[in-house]
């Protein structure tokens, strides 16, 4: 249930925490691309050779303005190949191509001086503006490792985009950095409290009653159009190193949470928090131009009930199915406060770690996307792929070859 959640940090911040994940021998790994331009294998050869004639195909595609999506389908652990979505259509990607992407995208280098890369930008989400990961936060889908937030808010804007009608007129994927942020500030405000002696909601930044406009970097990244006219906002949200999701029928002005973990709120503290996130949602929601959840004060006593839900089998994976239940929960076939559905196999959540980062790296939105492919395209697997999707293996260099 644990994950790592900081908000974005642009690059030149000092102050970000250190991803160390036991990739100690990268020495080899410099020269690994020269090599690579020296002397290529036939198989080698091939790919690179398919992924060149995949991007001339991306890029006459989008001169076109070609736009094409596919319908969300139910991945399992035992695909020989996915979807790959591009600008012109459905293309196929197998499994060791992503699993090759997975490991360029989460594994950190380090030099000589024991510096890493853990700060290199290596995706840019063209949404609602420039959304930047840098390797740390690929670094967090490593296997057994909590996921950073703004993984989550990369699924979120990645999902906001794709032109199927669950997403373009039903549900909005509310991105989490705001909420975090505002959240995550209160609750370790002086006093552990969100408001004055009079019931205000304060502002953890202005100490003002809170407003939307306060937080501008944040708000970047919001589709108000979409936050104001769809009926459904699904809303991820994390405090203590757990996720869990709200859902909201803005028609209904009905919340509803779906945890991970619990099947009610554990404690006093969480009460509050859930008290305070929903009042910020529904000023987030008046803010887009939308009816608010509740009227005048009301609006700061907002409730949402659990929803009773098969869940995460380790300590670790709640952002995992907070992830997964953006694309697939449908919130009217939530009956008596239950959703019944077949749970994921831990195999199968482990599995979702490689796709997601695929996912993030191949995106059609992300600027950056050439590089993925052509980078990931020069790393040779020496091993079987059940390591990389096991949670009890550690892979580091000696693992992979390169060539």
């Amino acid at each position: 249930m644990m994950a790592q959640t900081a908000t974005y940090v642009p690059k030149t911040d000092p102050g970000m925490p250190s991803f160390i994940l036991g990739l100690t021998d990268s020495s080899q790994e410099g020269a690994s691309t020269q090599e690579t331009e020296r002397e290529k294998s036939p198989e080698t050869e091939t790919m690179l050779e398919q992924l060149d004639s995949l991007v001339q195909k991306l890029a006459s595609s989008a001169a076109k303005g070609k736009d094409e999506s596919p319908q969300i389908q139910r991945e399992t652990g035992g695909e020989s190949s996915a979807k790959f979505e591009t600008p012109g259509g459905i293309n196929q990607i197998p499994d060791d191509m992503k699993q090759k992407c997975y490991i360029w995208g989460t594994r950190l280098k380090e030099d000589a001086k024991g510096d890493t890369d853990e700060y290199e930008e290596i995706c840019t989400l063209i949404g609602q503006g420039e959304y930047i990961l840098m390797r740390t936060h690929l670094a967090s889908l490593q296997a057994k490792t909590d996921i950073e937030s703004q993984i989550v808010s990369a699924i979120c804007l990645i999902l906001n985009q794709k032109n199927e009608k669950r997403f373009q007129e039903q549900i909005y994927c509310l991105p989490p950095d705001i909420v975090y942020f505002i959240s995550c500030i209160a609750i370790l405000a002086e006093h552990g409290t969100f408001g004055s002696p009079k019931g205000e909601f304060i502002s953890p930044k202005t100490k003002k009653e809170f407003r939307v406009e306060a937080y501008p970097s944040f708000i970047h990244f919001i589709d108000r159009k979409k936050l104001s006219s769809h009926p459904y906002i699904f809303a991820p949200v994390c405090h203590s190193g757990h996720w869990w999701l709200w859902l909201i029928n803005t028609t209904k002005r009905k919340c509803q949470i779906l945890d991970p973990l619990h099947k009610k709120a554990p404690s006093d503290e969480r009460k509050d928090i859930n008290k305070f996130t929903g009042y910020v949602f529904s000023r987030l929601i008046t803010y887009a131009g939308g009816k608010p959840l509740e009227k005048g004060e009301k609006e700061k006593e907002i409730k949402a009930s659990y929803v009773k839900i098969s869940g995460q089998k380790t300590s670790y994976d709640c952002a995992i199915y907070v992830m997964k239940w953006l694309e697939l929960i449908e919130p009217e076939n939530i009956k008596k406060g239950k959703y019944e559905w077949d749970n994921w196999t831990q195999e199968e959540v482990d599995h979702y770690r490689v796709k997601y980062a695929s996912r993030i790296l191949f995106s059609e939105i992300n600027k950056q996307r050439d590089r993925a492919i052509r980078e990931s395209s020069a790393i040779r697997l020496s091993k079987p792929s059940s390591v990389l999707l096991s949670p009890f293996c550690q892979i580091n260099s000696a693992d992979i070859e390169t060539g």
